[in-house]
């Protein structure tokens, strides 16, 4: 069975000032506060929010 892929995003910025959506998309990632970080599959709809939000969050593969 083939390794999954998945990707660890870690939160740098804080909310205050963003729109609702951006909050709502970190929230989405499972991203609570500054330096969070969540390990998530990689799937095009996870990148897409990821790509929505790339100035709150530092991604690695």
């Amino acid at each position: 069975m083939a390794k999954e892929k998945t990707l660890k995003v870690t939160q740098v910025k804080g909310l205050i000032g963003t729109k609702q959506s951006h909050r709502d998309t970190i929230r989405g990632l499972g991203l609570r506060r500054i330096n969070h970080t969540v390990v998530l599959e990689d799937t095009p709809a996870v990148r897409g929010m990821i790509n929505k939000v790339f100035y709150l969050v530092k991604c690695e593969a």
